[in-house]
């Protein structure tokens, strides 16, 4: 494997990287602990995946073995795509009245969104696959991609008015560009959850796809974009010279989500609280639903019985067996990337 690659899907924490070299994609799949939403270790990750990515693309694309045109973002997690905002953390900081970590964590969240929204400054494009719920941060999330594909029993929203605040990071800059103001602040203030085929009428999903069959559609999408790569770059790039997404708009507004968080109520806490043990919850009986230990990754729920081997992981280690019996995590390099040009 070439040195570069290596540096960019190196082991993570919260993250999985992988490289598909059919579609000269790079996934990475969100892994959060103990729930799924943005913990500062994730977004510290994914802040690191994106510099990596930047200081290797050039070597990667000169090179030609493994290059990059296409940076996917997905979910490990079982049903959820990403609940947002870590509540429990967003609770202590305000019954502190800490602002400066408040600060600190909504300056970590535009970081990671604001590089993922203007295509970390290269020539790739971004695409975001919802399977699942996507909440809060992780529909601002899903949003900051150049792509958005959903799959039909997706549900997204941005629930932040149920406990008398707002989505901070971003949602109101890439909800507007897309809608206008007035559509725009509907979804915010409504706090409802919507399922994909609604978003997909409205416009915010870019494609709608039916359950189970995401990752196909990516491949549907890569493929036909790429006959006509260059063009719809270039289209990409007038569209956010005409309506560009700054990063001191975005920090300023959350700083204004800062502000508006400090001046939260008891009551209003209480509802974050509750929300933390409902999401708990959820992540439980999500992963037991899907008959999987909780740090068992995507991937290797992706291994049936009967899957031949052997396989190449993201090392380009040769895996000439099921392992997972003896390995738990392990077992998130099973998965066979495709690395056709190995060697």
């Amino acid at each position: 494997m070439s040195k570069h690659l290596f540096k960019i899907v190196r082991d993570y924490q919260q993250l999985t990287v992988r490289y598909d070299a059919s579609e000269t994609s790079l996934w990475f799949y969100l892994n959060p602990r103990p729930r799924p939403c943005f913990t500062p270790t994730l977004l510290s990750e994914i802040r690191q995946f994106q510099q990596s990515l930047n200081e290797n693309f050039a070597a990667l694309q000169e090179e030609g073995i493994y290059p990059v045109n296409y940076v996917v973002l997905a979910s490990q997690s079982p049903n959820v795509f990403n609940l947002g905002g870590d509540l429990k953390l967003f609770a202590e900081h305000i019954v502190e009245k800490n602002r400066e970590q408040l600060l600190d964590y909504a300056t970590a969240c535009i970081n990671v969104l604001y590089h993922n929204a203007i295509n970390l400054s290269l020539p790739i494009t971004t695409i975001s696959l919802v399977e699942g719920s996507a909440l809060g941060g992780g529909f601002e999330a899903a949003l900051s991609s150049n792509i958005l594909i959903a799959e039909r029993s997706a549900e997204l929203g941005l629930p932040e008015i149920l406990f008398n605040l707002f989505p901070g990071m971003g949602a109101y800059s890439l909800l507007a560009r897309r809608l206008g103001m007035v559509d725009a602040e509907k979804i915010i203030t409504s706090g409802k959850v919507y399922r994909a085929a609604e978003l997909y009428d409205m416009g915010v999903v870019d494609v709608l796809a039916e359950d189970g069959t995401g990752q196909l559609e990516i491949a549907k999408y890569i493929k036909q974009h790429s006959r006509s790569r260059n063009g719809l770059r270039a289209i990409n790039a007038a569209r956010q010279r005409f309506s560009p997404v700054s990063y001191g708009e975005l920090l300023d507004i959350a700083k204004i989500w800062v502000d508006a968080a400090l001046n939260l109520q008891r009551k209003d806490i209480r509802m974050m609280q509750r929300l933390v043990r409902a999401q708990d919850k959820r992540h439980h009986e999500n992963t037991l639903r899907a008959g999987i230990p909780v740090l068992r990754s995507k991937q290797d729920r992706r291994i049936r019985a009967g899957q031949s081997f052997p396989l190449i992981d993201h090392h380009g280690n040769t895996i000439v067996e099921d392992r997972r019996r003896v390995h738990r995590r392990e077992c998130a390099a099973c998965q066979p990337l495709a690395l056709s040009r190995s060697g």
